[in-house]
This record gives C-alpha cells, structure tokens and sequence, in this order.
C-alpha cells in the first residue's frame, strides 16, 4: 500500500526537522521568576552549559534553603544583609542598603552542599553560579578586600568591584564582577567577546548582564554578532532585566544622563583555566588609545572608605593598573 503523499510525516520526523528555537537573550525583569526568585537563570534557560543566576527575596525573618548541586556559588547582598550557614560555618554577611551605597561581603559555597540563607530584615541576594568539578572550602569574602578599580578615562569611565575576579578570589570556574557607570557614560566599552578558545588571547566564557538603574531609569546594551547567525541584541533594560551573551561583541552598556547604572556580571566556561582573556572589536579598539589623554570622570569612584583616592591600581588618565593576576580589559 502506497502512503498518502498529503499525510504529514510521523511527529517523530517533524520533531527532528523541527529548528530549534534559541533562547531570548533579553530576559525583562520578573519573566522568570519562581517561588522566592525574582529571577532564575540557569544552564537550562539560557542554553548553554555553566554560568547561572537568581536574585533571592526574603521578607524580614525569611530563610531559604540552597541545594548547590553541580554547581559552586556566591550569595553577594543586593540590598540588605543575611547569615548564611553551609559546611558548619557560619558567615554573618553585613551587606548594604543598595548596590549603588558600597562594595559588600559575601559568602561563597562549594557544589554539592546545602546552605541557609536567613535574614531578619529581610534583602535582595544575588547567587551567581557555575557548574563545576572542584570541591572548594566554603569561605567569606569581605568588602574591605574588595579590590575597586577604574577603568577608561572621560565618557568611558567607570567602576569595577572586582569581588570574584579570576586573580582576585579563588573559585573553580566562576568569574563575577560589578560594574557602576556614571550617568551618561558607556561600559563595557570598546565591544569585545570571548566565545572561542585561542590559548593566551581569548577565553570562550558565557556571560550574564544583570542590571540595576538608579532611581528608576533607564540604559541600553548592544550585542552584535561576531559570527554568522550569532547573538543580536539591542536592549532597553530597566531595574532587574538580564541579558545573557552566549557568544558576539558586547557593548556598549549606556547609561542615560542622570540615571547611574549597576550590573553584575556573572561569567563561567568550559576552559581549562580559570581566567578572563578577551578580544576588542577591531573597527573600536582604536578607543583606549584616547584615554591616556583623558581625566578620570570626577563622580567615580561612586562609594569608598576615600570618594576621592584613587589607590595604587586604580591608576591615573585611565591607566587600568589591576592587583597582580587581575584581569584588566574594558568591563
């Protein structure tokens, strides 16, 4: 018996000639939140293989308890502070009232572990994740060794708390940082990617943009390809929006003129080595050799035991001088 040429295939065929859809790279604030997440971002929705991230809300007295699974992860205090307990310690995290009033402690917890994130004025925490192999001790981070650079000069000025840097603290494959941008300036500046492997000049490194606007404004973040077919984003993104940057030329993150701009970064690869090599946009690099021209933005840093002093690696002129085995590029 002759099929009917009109029957459509079997839904197994159609299954695998069905193209698969690719996730959106602009996540807007609440579209995936779960239970006490305002946002849950991991491997699995961002359809890749390590970096992860939820913001945790607790009301006043509220606990949570953290599985880690397969990955190590850092809870790092948006607003607010919190104990958290894992490994039988104990980590009394002070935090702050907003990530725009100072650099914060942390805690960092290994995978395959349970942790108790408890806070009794309640918060906002972020727990930026990565799978992983190596079983690191639990441990705390505190804000006074944060290192705080600047990097860029005049409108591509801004401030990197470097608190989980590849040379700053130990992790199996996590890199983080926050970055703060004065109004009207540009981050993330010249573009740049790291989404190939080329030993001692690129690392291939997933990335997430997690965004926070001063008082309720607004910014924009570009992605532009870097291969055919690769990510395309041009994003308006508000208080709590993601964008996430499997591969292509990130930047620039622009903050509107009166509105600072906070994100956390939140990065992991399959590399070998644990570290943040990249490459910049050929048709921009030209950029940083203006900067040694220029002055430092007056307004940064934005917070600091000094507002003033520069300390010895933050540099002059835009001189990005990093602690030794810091990564130095244009976050």
């Amino acid at each position: 018996m002759t099929a009917n040429p009109t029957e459509p295939a079997d839904q197994e065929s159609q299954a695998v000639q069905k193209p698969q859809e690719s996730p959106e790279r602009h996540v807007p604030a609440g579209s995936t939140a779960a239970g006490p997440y305002a946002l849950d971002i991991g491997p699995e929705r961002a359809g890749w293989s390590h970096s992860a991230l939820r913001v945790l809300e607790l009301p006043p007295g509220g606990t949570h308890t953290l599985a880690t699974g397969d990955s190590e992860w850092v809870v790092l205090p948006l607003t607010g502070g919190c104990t958290v307990r894992a490994e039988g310690e104990s980590f009394e995290l002070l935090g702050r009232e907003s990530v725009f009033g100072g650099a914060t402690d942390f805690a960092y917890v290994p995978r395959d572990a349970h942790a108790q994130i408890a806070s009794g004025a309640g918060g906002r925490f972020a727990l930026a994740g990565a799978k992983c192999e190596r079983r690191l001790p639990a441990r705390y981070g505190p804000a006074s060794e944060v290192p705080v650079e600047l990097r860029g000069a005049g409108t591509c000025s801004r401030q990197v708390n470097s608190f989980a840097g590849a040379g700053v603290f130990e992790c199996d494959r996590l890199i983080a940082v926050e970055v703060l941008t004065p109004g009207g300036n540009w981050s993330s500046y010249p573009p740049h990617k790291h989404d190939e492997y080329h030993p001692g000049v690129e690392s291939e490194l997933e990335e997430i943009y997690y965004f926070e606007i001063d008082g309720d404004g607004l910014g924009y973040h570009r992605v532009s390809p870097s291969r055919s077919g690769g990510t395309d984003v041009l994003a308006e993104v508000r208080t709590g929006d993601t964008v996430l940057v499997p591969d292509g030329w990130h930047g620039p993150s622009i903050a509107s003129p009166g509105r600072d701009m906070y994100y956390l970064n939140v990065m992991a690869g399959p590399g070998e080595s644990r570290e943040w090599l990249i490459r910049d946009h050929p048709d921009h690099g030209w950029i940083r050799d203006t900067w040694p021209g220029l002055a430092v933005d007056p307004r940064l840093p934005l917070y600091g035991p000094e507002k003033d002093a520069r300390g010895p690696e933050k540099g002059p002129n835009g001189d990005e001088k990093a602690p030794d085995g810091a990564e130095e590029g244009p976050r």
